[in-house]
C-alpha cells in the first residue's frame, strides 16, 4: 500500500517553525493543523503525547523539543493508507492464497486419505463465515444485511461455486497438482469463449493461438500422464466449465445484487459471507446425498489434532481465495482473473511435483512445461490487446 503525502500549515503565524518541525516529523504533507496559542521556538522537534481531558476527542497534544505544545486533529496526523494499483495487489494475494488452498488440499486429501471431499469444502466455508460473522460484531468490517431478495439474486451463482469447490476437491483426489494446473488452462478457453458470445468481447488472434496451445498442452499432458485417472479427469474438466461459469456469473450478478442492497454497494466481505454462508445448506444436504456422513463416523481421523490443525487452516485459506478472488475479479475482468490463476501455477506445479513425489516422465514434463509456457504467451498476448 501506498500512503497519501500531505502539508501541513499554520493558522497562527508564530508557530510557522514548528509546523515546520512537525511536517519532518509525521512525513505527512497538504494537512492543515489547529495551532494553540502557545508559541514554539523555530528548529525545535516534536514528538507526540498522550491525549489529555482538557482536549476534544478528536484532537492530541504535540509537543517541540523545548516544551511547547500544539493541538493537533488526529485525523491529520493518522491518515489511512491508499493502494494506488489495487489490480496488483489483488492479483498476487489470489496468486498466494490460491496455490497455499491447492497445496493444503492435495495434502489433505492424499496424505490423510481423507475420502469426505464435500465436508471438507463444508468445514472450510463454515471457517469463513464464523471468521466473517466474528469480524463484523466486532466492527472490525462491515457486511451487507441479508435480505431474501439479495439471497434470490445472489442464490445461482452460489451454486456453481458450490459444485466449483467440490469438483475441485475430486479431481485433486485422482490427480496430482501439476497436471491440474495444465487442465485448468481450460477454464481459459472457455472464459474467453463466454465473453467474447455474451459480452462481445473482442479478444485477438494471438490471444486465440496460446489459447490453441493451452488446449494441445492439455491433451498431450493427459495422454503422457503416469498416473492417468480417467474418473479424475473427468472431475477437472467439468471444473474448468464450472469455474469459468463462475467468473463469468459473478461480474453481471455483482452489478445486479447491488441494487437490491440497503446501502446499494456489495463489499468482497459481503459477497464471500453470501457466498460461503448460502453453501452451508447445500453442503449438508450432500454430504449426506454422497454417503459421506457414514465415513465420517467411521474415520479416526476425526480424533487425530494435527490432522483438525491442517483442516482447520485450509478453512483460513479458504477464506483467504473467497475474498481474494473476489476483490480481484472486481479490479479486472472474467479472462484476467483466469489468466493469472494458470500464470501462478508456474511454481505451484513445481511444488506439487517435490512435494508429493509424483512419479514423472520428460515427456510428461515437457508437456507441463508446454502448457505452463502457453499461460505465459497468453499472458503476454492479453496485455497487448488492453494496449
Amino acid at each position: 500500500m501506498g500512503s497519501t503525502a500531505r502539508n501541513l500549515s499554520s493558522n497562527d503565524d508564530t508557530s510557522n517553525a514548528t509546523v515546520s518541525g512537525l511536517r519532518n516529523s509525521l512525513l505527512t504533507h497538504d494537512q492543515s493543523v489547529e495551532v494553540g496559542k502557545v508559541p514554539s521556538p523555530r528548529g525545535a522537534g516534536s514528538r507526540l503525547l498522550s491525549h489529555t481531558k482538557s482536549l476534544p476527542k478528536d484532537h492530541v497534544d504535540l509537543e517541540d523539543g523545548k516544551g511547547a505544545k500544539i493541538h493537533v486533529k488526529k485525523s491529520n496526523i493518522f491518515k489511512p493508507l491508499k493502494i494506488h494499483n489495487k489490480a496488483l495487489l489483488s492479483g498476487l494475494s489470489y496468486c498466494l492464497s490460491s496455490c497455499s488452498m491447492i497445496l493444503v488440499n492435495k495434502f489433505v486429501l492424499s496424505v490423510f486419505d481423507f475420502n469426505a471431499g464435500i465436508f471438507l469444502m463444508l468445514f472450510q466455508n463454515l471457517v469463513s463465515v464464523i471468521v466473517i460473522s466474528a469480524a463484523s460484531y466486532f466492527k472490525f468490517i462491515s457486511v451487507e444485511p441479508l435480505t431474501w431478495r439479495l439471497i434470490m439474486v445472489w442464490l445461482p451463482v452460489n451454486v456453481i461455486f458450490v459444485f466449483m469447490l467440490i469438483t475441485s476437491m475430486f479431481s485433486l483426489t485422482y490427480i496430482n497438482v501439476a497436471m491440474v494446473t495444465v487442465l485448468k488452462n481450460v477454464t481459459n478457453v472457455i472464459t474467453a469463449l463466454g465473453e467474447t458470445y455474451l459480452f462481445n468481447k473482442y479478444h485477438g488472434g494471438r490471444v486465440w493461438i496460446a489459447l490453441l496451445l493451452m488446449i494441445i498442452s492439455a491433451i498431450s499432458g493427459g495422454i503422457t500422464d503416469l498416473s492417468f485417472h480417467a474418473l479424475g479427469y473427468t472431475w477437472q474438466i467439468l471444473n474448468c466449465f464450472l469455474t469459468a461459469s463462475y467468473s463469468l456469473t459473478l461480474r453481471r450478478v455483482m452489478d445486479t445484487a447491488k441494487k437490491v442492497t440497503k446501502s446499494g454497494n456489495l463489499n468482497e466481505f459481503s459477497m464471500v459471507m453470501l457466498n460461503n454462508l448460502l453453501s452451508l445448506p447445500l453442503g449438508v444436504f450432500l454430504t449426506f446425498a454422497f454417503g459421506e456422513v457414514d465415513y465420517l463416523f467411521k474415520t479416526p481421523l476425526l480424533r487425530n489434532p494435527i490432522f483438525w490443525a491442517v483442516i482447520i487452516l485450509s478453512g483460513f485459506l479458504g477464506l483467504a481465495i473467497s475474498f481474494t478472488s473476489m476483490w480481484f475479479l472486481h479490479q479486472t475482468s472474467a479472462t484476467t482473473y483466469s489468466l493469472v490463476g494458470s500464470l501462478n501455477k508456474i511454481p505451484l506445479s513445481i511444488a506439487g511435483i517435490l512435494l508429493f513425489k509424483v512419479p514423472t516422465s520428460m515427456e510428461n514434463l515437457a508437456s507441463i512445461l508446454f502448457g505452463l509456457l502457453a499461460g505465459v504467451f497468453f499472458a503476454k498476448a492479453k496485455m497487448s490487446d488492453r494496449a
